[in-house]
């Protein structure tokens, strides 16, 4: 499939689940819950003041964010306007919301302390564009915190990428491929980043961090 076959789809998948994401009725995406206290847990290793949230969805990352450090700045950015239209909803003083493409977004360089990019990554057809960005819109010393799917086993892996994601594309999803650890670590040095960190914790979820050198 091209590029934006991909992106169609993923904008018809989060359209249809928009208004549901963050209710008792989200399904399958009521698993990416899982990945924000490991979030907030990394984020309380270093100081930050700017944060953008990449495929921030309907912004439920950006809403525990608001609360526990309700003086930072934050900025979200999704690729399906119906996402953004739910988080604008919600009304939060001092976050900016952007309906965007994660793999090139309109953010001057050196904006940003923090990127997260939670369940998302999986469904960019260019990941090397996303991490060329974060490199150009992390400031020095900025940190990129990565959380998505993936396994261990590479068999599993090539499954997962060649037979199952496929499937999904015919009935309706936007996956692309999953990864592993060497695949961050080309992703990084192809775009200058640095790979800090990368384990596999839980069912099926790596943890990444990433830094832009000083």
């Amino acid at each position: 499939m091209r590029d934006s076959d991909y992106k169609d789809l993923s904008i018809k998948e989060f359209s249809k689940a928009a208004s549901v994401y963050e209710t008792d009725k989200a399904g399958v995406y009521k698993l990416c819950q899982k990945d924000y206290p490991d979030v907030l847990a990394e984020l309380e290793k270093e100081d930050f003041n700017d944060l953008l949230d990449c495929g921030c969805g309907t912004a439920p990352m950006l809403t525990l964010l608001k609360e526990k450090y309700p003086d930072k700045h934050y900025a979200g950015i999704d690729l399906t306007p119906k996402m953004i239209e739910v988080a604008k909803a919600k009304n939060m003083q001092g976050v900016e919301l952007l309906v965007g493409d994660c793999e090139n977004p309109p953010y001057p360089d050196n904006s940003f302390d923090v990127l997260i990019c939670c369940q998302s990554i999986h469904h960019y057809p260019n990941p090397q564009k996303f991490f060329d960005s974060a490199y150009r819109i992390l400031r020095p010393n900025g940190r990129l915190i990565l959380r998505d799917m993936t396994s261990s086993n590479s068999l599993i892996r090539w499954y997962l990428n060649h037979i199952e994601l496929p499937v999904l594309n015919l009935i309706g999803f936007g996956d692309v491929r999953i990864y592993w650890k060497n695949d961050i670590e080309k992703l990084c040095k192809n775009s200058g980043l640095k790979m800090e960190f990368f384990e596999k914790r839980g069912f099926m979820r790596l943890h990444c961090v990433v830094r832009k050198p000083a």
